[in-house]
């Protein structure tokens, strides 16, 4: 791990309900983020992640623990002096204000020389692409140009820390898909960490350095994004980061694999990689993610396992067609099949049945007393 910027040490916040007794908003967090990181908090509503970034601005006050920003103690600090800016979901632009009044609002306020605000202001609106766009009004601006604003008045009084409050979530998809990237170039820019909020999985996995996933005020893993989404630590995450297919039973061993027999008698076989899986008492869940299906015929790994299933409905999404339906236990599965196999799927929508394969050693397990974590 690269120097921390920010460490979170036992982070406890809690808040009151109006029938009494208090929620747990954010349950002895531990975190370090590291200097020119782009970390990601991700999570359903209500899971802590917004609270957690109240603390970090200090707009919130923690109940215990404490907050280090390159290891000074932000305990009694208020959010003024604190080497923090924040990029809100709404901009929060001054709308009587110029561009180029929001961008350099802060530099007045610290009483910065005409010249260097004029250097200043010019430099992050460069750097947000919006060169020359100093004299306009935010009303004569599109969302994605507010938004950039909203950034460079963010940036140019050049914080340690950098927070951005599920910032394009008000953007179309096409736009918001664009400013991933952007941010993601931004930050590598800078050389500053970010700190990003938001509850989609997609900008996620598209920007982060790791992503800390989060539920019940617990970070329940963090981890760069290829490994949150192909090595989930519980059900939860495996389960909220992406669609999956989720098996949990009872395992006994067949040869070199392991066979998960469910309630309903579904199987799944996978290879046991690590005994210490089985540390839940020989039971297990097994995770298998949409893609990693194929219609059985279709090549494929020559050890592949195969499982049958009662199609509800076959939906074409591009590139890919999507199956849902059932084993014969009842399980609900999800398996994206290839477009280039269109005559067979075909003659499934016909029969409503299919025969789908994969290969066990891509099985995620997940052992028991992590399979049922924060549900």
């Amino acid at each position: 791990m690269r120097e921390s910027i920010i460490r979170l040490e036992g982070a406890t916040k809690r808040f009151p309900l109006p029938e009494g007794g208090t929620i747990t908003a954010l349950d002895a967090i531990d975190l370090d983020v590291a200097r020119n990181e782009f970390l990601t908090l991700l999570g359903p509503s209500g899971c802590g992640k917004t609270t957690l970034l109240h603390v970090i601005s200090g707009f919130v006050q923690l109940d215990q623990g404490k907050i280090l920003i390159d290891g000074d103690d932000m305990g009694t600090t208020p959010p003024h002096k604190r080497p923090v800016n924040t990029v809100f979901q709404n901009y929060a632009l001054f709308p009587h204000m110029s561009v180029g009044d929001n961008v350099g609002y802060s530099l007045d306020i610290a009483h910065v020389g005409k010249a260097e605000r004029v250097k200043r202001v010019g430099e992050a609106l460069d750097l947000v692409g919006l060169g020359g766009y100093a004299a306009r009004m935010p009303r004569q601006l599109s969302g994605g140009q507010q938004q950039r604003v909203a950034l460079a008045r963010a940036i140019i009084a050049r914080p340690k820390l950098l927070l951005l409050d599920e910032p394009l979530s008000a953007l179309d998809r096409n736009l918001r898909q664009a400013m991933q990237i952007e941010l993601k170039n931004l930050q590598a820019e800078l050389g500053i960490s970010f700190i990003f909020v938001t509850h989609d999985q997609e900008e996620a996995l598209t920007m982060s350095n790791r992503v800390a996933v989060l539920n019940g005020g617990v970070i329940q893993q963090i981890d760069t994004p290829r490994n949150t989404y192909n090595y989930p630590a519980n059900a939860f995450v495996a389960s909220f980061v992406g669609a999956s297919n989720l098996f949990d039973g009872e395992v006994r061993r067949d040869g070199d694999k392991i066979v998960i027999t469910t309630p309903e008698n579904d199987t799944v076989e996978a290879v046991l990689r690590d005994e210490r899986s089985l540390n839940g008492g020989g039971k297990l869940t097994a995770m298998l993610r949409p893609e990693q299906f194929s219609l059985s015929g279709t090549g494929g790994a020559d050890n592949c396992a195969e499982i049958d299933v009662t199609v509800d409905q076959i939906v074409f999404i591009g590139s890919t067609y999507e199956l849902l339906g059932k084993t014969a236990g009842g399980r609900q599965i999800n398996a994206l099949l290839s477009a280039s196999h269109q005559t067979r799927i075909g003659e499934i929508e016909q029969s409503g049945k299919a025969r789908l394969s994969y290969d066990p050693a891509a099985v995620h397990l997940i052992p028991a007393d992590d399979a049922g974590a924060a549900q």
